[in-house]
């Protein structure tokens, strides 16, 4: 049972159903958009427009290499992807990754982490926006999300011809939310949880020690139907989402890999550590069929 007070109960079943103080420290926040995806003159493609918030570290040529498009979801939302290619010379994967990004960030701001991680890694990166951020509509919500990477991941197979097992599910922070829920239903790759959670209400209040119905993103109780192997990563430092939140769904994984625990890291700088790309190089080339 948890150590939750009268008070929060009553807070908690309050109006709207999923207040935002359930996961206050998650709650969606879609940053001014950094980029535009506009029609060409033959309507059949789009170009991609940067603002100076998106902070590109590449060329104009590095720009138009990104393909952006918008497609449509199942919950009648238009939301925004992108696809990089990688443009390693060596070691080139077979794998894609199917990257759901954090909060507080869009395609435009995570552009240049994606071109410079594809390199590195020798994969290709496909990423979409969630509803209500960049350039995709509607608001982002629990069911919106989830119908987001829906979309995100029948397109990556529709528009390029990628199967499943050449499909590497990435999610980082609130991203690991979709990504859990469409491994649950779909076997891929491969899964890997950039510092996970274990549902909203164990962020907000974290002596909760159950699942209540009223709780949102409930990732605890889905994490032990994903079949493909998992890869968790979480800073023994974070300040946002606690390491025992990664810690407890790496234990739940039934198909888990050696994790990746960093030592000192907070929640926005693991990139940062050599062994983060050390650990996913090891992972993608060497530790899944290739």
């Amino acid at each position: 049972m948890s150590n939750l007070t009268f008070r929060d109960i009553c807070r908690l079943f309050c109006c709207p159903p999923c207040p935002g103080h359930i996961a206050a420290k998650l709650a969606f926040i879609p940053p001014d958009p950094t980029y535009t995806v506009i029609p060409d003159e033959t309507g059949n493609k789009y170009v991609l427009h940067l603002t100076e918030h998106a902070e590109w570290q590449y060329t104009d040529r590095d720009q138009q290499n990104l393909e952006v498009f918008l497609i449509n979801t199942a919950r009648g939302n238009r939301v925004a992807c992108m696809y990089i290619k990688s443009s390693a010379t060596h070691q080139v994967s077979k794998y894609t990754l199917l990257f759901s990004h954090g909060n507080a960030v869009d395609l435009g701001q995570m552009s240049s982490f994606y071109v410079g991680l594809a390199a590195r890694l020798g994969v290709n990166i496909f990423s979409y926006d969630y509803s209500g951020y960049g350039a995709s509509g509607g608001k982002p919500t629990e069911k919106n999300i989830y119908a987001d990477i829906e979309a995100a991941f029948q397109s990556l197979r529709q528009r390029y011809g990628i199967s499943p097992e050449n499909i590497i599910l990435y999610g980082q922070s609130i991203g690991t939310v979709p990504t859990i829920d469409l491994a649950k239903k779909y076997e891929c790759g491969a899964v890997i949880l950039h510092s996970p959670l274990l549902s909203g209400l164990r962020v907000a209040f974290p002596n909760t020690k159950r699942t209540w119905f009223f709780d949102v993103f409930p990732s605890i109780e889905k994490i032990p139907k994903v079949t493909s192997p998992v890869l968790v990563i979480h800073g023994t430092e974070d300040e946002v989402i606690d390491f025992s939140h990664g810690l407890a769904i790496y234990e739940h994984c039934p198909r888990a890999v050696e994790p990746l625990w960093i030592e000192g890291a907070g929640h926005n700088d693991i990139e940062l550590y050599g062994q983060y790309v050390e650990r996913l190089r090891l992972f993608i080339h060497t530790e899944l069929p290739n």
